[in-house]
This record gives structure tokens, sequence and C-alpha cells, in this order.
């Protein structure tokens, strides 16, 4: 799969993102953040003003919600722009108004938060954003075209610097759109008390099956520990003791000791089912370690590099361990892969999970295997991309908001 983010690209393929019309696509977003935040700047300004002088006679009022509401234009512009480096689709917060005409919408939209969130927005944007995108383009491009304009013997190694940073102005041009965006995308996407009862009962609904299914899972291992396994431990017994009765040697003896294999791998494989249901290490000591155990006993090497501040909460620990064991056995079944590797990061509120292999590639991302990894993932309100070129390497990269108590 494509990458969907500026930054995303940036990583996943730092050598032919050169190629690609990323940095072009984040050259008009900051450029076009210039002129969008000087726009803002002079209406700001002309509007504070006049109601500022108009307040004196009481009618002040009108150039001072016209602002508030000016920035929920100056929002939906950004939310536009915001496709020019990161293509998931940023819904639009704002509800209908109760009642058709103009008063009905400017009162629904005063009595929305997310409006007052524009506005910060807004402000944030004019007094700030725009003018380091103006830096960042200036420093680009800007002293680059100075320093070598200026070229003479005496100031040679400026001329260096200057073809240097103009060398590398794809990725600083990059790594600032992709950070603008984000604080964009936390600004002005939609809080879940804004989404909408329907939406918001889905999402409650996937929570209780994540809860349901992890209770399940208990109760599934704590009968197979203390049922099947009893009875396997049982009929071993039994069949020590029928050999206490049978002479060795004899064809009786080599039928019991093909039943005594037979039994002590049907009980290795249960065992192995037992912990992989419910694994002990994941409970007593968490993610890392419980990763760990499992590329221990995994049939390819797998590097795991998992470094978190603490432990991660429970329904979050318990899905993730899931969602990377089904990761690693589609791994193991249809990727041919030699290596594999785990990292994973929390960095602001998010965990960030990459499994990377070096199979042959060419992953259907509409495939079963990967909906269902989807679908783990979707359940935590989180997000999920698959790249996977024919030839290799497939990388999968799952982001899901996680917040410590």
């Amino acid at each position: 799969m494509q990458p969907t983010t500026a930054w995303q690209a940036m990583a996943q393929r730092p050598l032919s993102f050169l190629g690609s019309s990323w940095p072009w696509r984040s050259l008009a977003y900051l450029s076009g953040g210039v002129l969008v935040g000087a726009a803002a700047v002079v209406v700001f300004a002309l509007g504070l003003a006049a109601g500022i002088v108009l307040l004196v006679v009481l009618l002040g009022i009108a150039p001072l919600v016209g602002l508030v509401l000016a920035s929920t234009v100056v929002a939906t512009v950004e939310r536009r722009r915001l496709r020019l480096v990161d293509l998931d689709r940023l819904a639009d917060p704002h509800r209908a108004p109760d009642a058709p005409g103009l008063r009905s919408w400017i009162a629904t939209r005063l009595k929305e938060q997310v409006t007052w969130r524009e506005l910060v927005f807004t402000m944030v944007s004019a007094a700030a954003l725009w003018w380091l995108d103006l830096l960042v383009l200036g420093f680009s491009f800007g002293l680059p075209a100075i320093t070598i304009a200026a070229t003479d013997g005496d100031t040679w190694p400026w001329t260096v610097f200057g073809v240097i940073v103009l060398l590398s102005s794809p990725y600083t041009v990059t790594s600032w759109a992709g950070a603008r965006a984000s604080m964009t995308r936390t600004f002005l996407a939609p809080r879940d008390k804004e989404l909408g009862e329907e939406l918001r009962e889905v999402r409650a609904s996937q929570s209780r099956l994540l809860d349901s299914f992890d209770a399940e899972r208990v109760r599934i291992e704590r009968d197979l520990h203390d049922g099947a396994q009893q009875r396997l431990v049982s009929l071993g017994m039994t069949l020590g003791l029928m050999r206490l009765e049978v002479e060795e040697g004899t064809a009786q003896d080599e039928l019991l000791t093909q039943a005594e294999a037979q039994l002590a791998t049907a009980h290795s494989e249960l065992r192995a089912l037992v912990r992989g249901l419910n694994p002990p290490v994941l409970a007593d000591h968490g993610l890392v370690a419980a990763i760990e155990d499992y590329a221990g006993r995994f049939p390819i090497p797998v590097t795991v590099d998992l470094l978190l501040p603490e432990r991660l909460p429970r329904k979050l620990e318990t899905t993730m361990y899931y969602l990377i064991n089904e990761a690693m056995t589609n791994i193991a079944k249809h990727s041919g892969a030699i290596a594999a590797e785990v990292h994973g990061r929390y960095h602001s509120d998010l965990f960030i999970l990459d499994i990377k292999d070096d199979g042959r590639g060419g992953v259907d991302p509409s495939g079963s295997g990967v909906t269902g990894l989807a679908d783990r993932v979707t359940a935590l309100d989180g997000r999920m991309q698959v790249s996977s070129p024919v030839g290799g390497p497939t990388l999968l990269h799952v982001e899901v908001p996680c917040r410590f108590a």
C-alpha cells in the first residue's frame, strides 16, 4: 500500500521519495500556508480594528462575531489543503443548523466547541504557523540563492553550504510540512463527542467486543487447562499402568510406545495452544517480555525492538499482543522470509508499531489476513498501513492512541 502521509513517504522510502510527488506536495502545502496565513492576518487585523472602533457605539459585536465565524472558513480551507500531505480525509465536525436561516446558522456555530477550537487554530496560524512556513521556505531556497549569487573567491565555503542546504530542501520542507499537518489534524479533527451518537455507539460496541473476546479467551484457556489437559495426564498414567502388564518387545509394547508418543505430542500441542490463548508471561511481565518470549520460539529469526515507558493499558496490551502474533504467523506461513523485525515506540500519546519482513512481498491489503489485523486496529480507534511491493520487503505500520493512567 502506498504511503498516506508525507512523513510516511519520507520514512519508508528515503531515496525514492526524492523522485515522488511528495516533496512538491509539501512545497505547495507550505506555500499555500503562507498565503492563507497572510490573508488571515489582514482579515483579523481589519476585523479587530473595526470591532474595537464600533464597540464604542455598541456595533462592535458584529465584526467580532464575524471574526469567529471567519475562522470556520479558514478551517475548511485547511482541511482541504491537508490532503496535499495527508491523504486521510479529515471530516467536517460541524452539525447542520437546528432551523433554516442565517440567524440559526450563526447561533449553531457559536454554540459548537469546534468553532472556538477553529478560532484558536486560526489565531495560532496567523500569529506563528505561516511565519514558520515562510522561514522554512526562506532557509531552504532563499538562503541558497543568496549564497550562490554572491559567489567569489573568498566566499566559496558559503556557496558549498548553500548547495548542501538546497539539496536537502526536500527533506527540510517535508519534515516541517508533516509536523504542521499533524498539528492541524490535532486542532481540526472531530472529537468523539462531535462524531454523533451512532458512531459513538459503534465504537462502544467495538470496545465491548474486545472485552468479550478477552473474557472468552480466558474461559477457553481455563476449560482446556482444567478439562482436556487433566484428561490427557490421566490417560498418560493409565498407559503407564498398562505398560507394567505388558512384556517388552511384544506387539502390545510397540503399540503402547506409539500411543505414548502420540499422547506426548498432543499434550505438547495443547500446552502451546493454552499458552497462546492466555500467555502467563503477558499477564505477569507485559507486552515486551511476551513478544520476546514468542520471538524466541519463532521458526525464523526475529529482532524485537520494543521500548515503552511503562506497561500498556490492559486492553491495548492484549490486543497488540495478538495482532503481532497473527502478523508473525502470516509471515511464517506465506512470506518466505528468512528474517523479521518488530519495532515499537510510544510517542505523543500514540503507540507506533512496525512489523517488517524480508519475504517475497505482494501482500493483498484486502485479503482476509490483513483485514483481520485492520479490524483489531480499528477497534482501538487506530490506523494501519501496509507496504508490500512485489519482491519485498513487507512493512506493516500501526498507530493506536495510548494514554497511560
